[in-house]
């Protein structure tokens, strides 16, 4: 019966230690610029976060960067797949997407966009990271962004 009584004991004592963890928080401005970092002991689990099933992208998923053209893009951060899409305004149109590493390393080249307005960018083979996209326009002016990869 002793033996009983201390096993449910360290059972007890071994889940409520896995409850409370210490992790160290981040809190991001809207760059992506990290602001803050908390170290929180003892935390309780996390709840009330969902992580959203695609079914369908929708206008409210996407990320825009605006001007005079307009680039989308979603999910950020991505996990396998990230969806571009642009509008843009009198005879500019995209000559090349250029996916970048932080180093600086030419990953991945997408030429022949003059006649679509969309582009998907596989980021399954690529490890956990930060990667910048580089738009290319025919106006020779580029636009970038940041992509979190998980």
């Amino acid at each position: 019966m002793i033996k009983k009584l201390l096993f449910l004991l360290l059972l007890f004592s071994l889940s409520v230690k896995s409850q409370n963890q210490t992790k160290i928080k981040f809190s991001y401005d809207t760059a992506g610029n990290q602001t803050s970092r908390i170290l929180c002991v003892n935390c309780p689990p996390e709840t009330g976060k969902q992580v959203k099933e695609i079914e369908a992208i929708v206008e409210e998923d996407l990320e825009k960067i605006e001007g005079e053209d307009m680039i989308s893009y979603y999910p950020n951060p991505v996990k396998e797949e990230l969806y571009l899409k642009w509008e843009l305004t009198d005879d500019n149109y995209v000559t090349s997407i250029q996916l970048f590493s932080l180093t600086g390393q030419v990953l991945k080249t997408f030429q022949g966009t003059k006649n679509t307005n969309t582009q998907n960018i596989l980021f399954q083979s690529y490890p956990s990271g930060v990667y910048v996209i580089l738009v290319n326009y025919k106006s020779g002016t580029p636009k970038s962004f940041k992509i979190i990869k998980q």
